[in-house]
């Protein structure tokens, strides 16, 4: 699931379910865009920024990798190498995935988290993903975006 719709799943959970007087009272219904939000969320740069980074770092490893690769002079060293390099760009791979995956999840629970008292402090009881309605309530969006830059 992507930040998106992860984001959108949970600004409606936690709005819609987190009311306690969800049925007994009128409801003032707001709507975000989450794309616009993730976009200008300083969060979300910073971790894309190292993502950039990380990805250079591999692609650095992997020139260099081959170039240990073709210095060796038999076929069964090569094979050698080749494997070991294989084996430490799975594991970087899957180290960065994990990280990224974490901090990702926490930057949504973040923005979230943001919305919903941004929302609550704008006196609205619902706040729902701009994606997912036809016709929607106020657009809190500019002031989202002012809080997560």
């Amino acid at each position: 699931m992507n930040l998106k719709n992860l984001l959108s799943v949970s600004i409606i959970s936690a709005m819609l379910f987190g009311s306690s007087a969800f049925a007994a009272t009128e409801q003032k219904i707001a709507v975000v865009d989450i794309n616009k939000v993730v976009s200008a969320s300083s969060q979300v740069k910073i971790l894309s920024k190292a993502q950039q980074a990380k990805a250079k770092a591999m692609a650095k490893f992997v020139k260099e990798a081959e170039k240990d690769i073709a210095k060796q002079t038999t076929e069964e060293a090569k094979k050698q190498l080749t494997a070991k390099y294989e084996k430490q760009f799975i594991e970087k791979k899957q180290a960065n995935a994990k990280e990224y995956s974490l901090k990702l999840k926490e930057i949504d629970k973040n923005i979230t988290a943001q919305i919903a008292q941004q929302a609550k402090s704008m006196g609205y009881t619902m706040v729902i993903a701009k994606s997912a309605v036809v016709v929607s309530g106020d657009d809190i969006t500019d002031a989202i975006v002012k809080v997560v830059k």
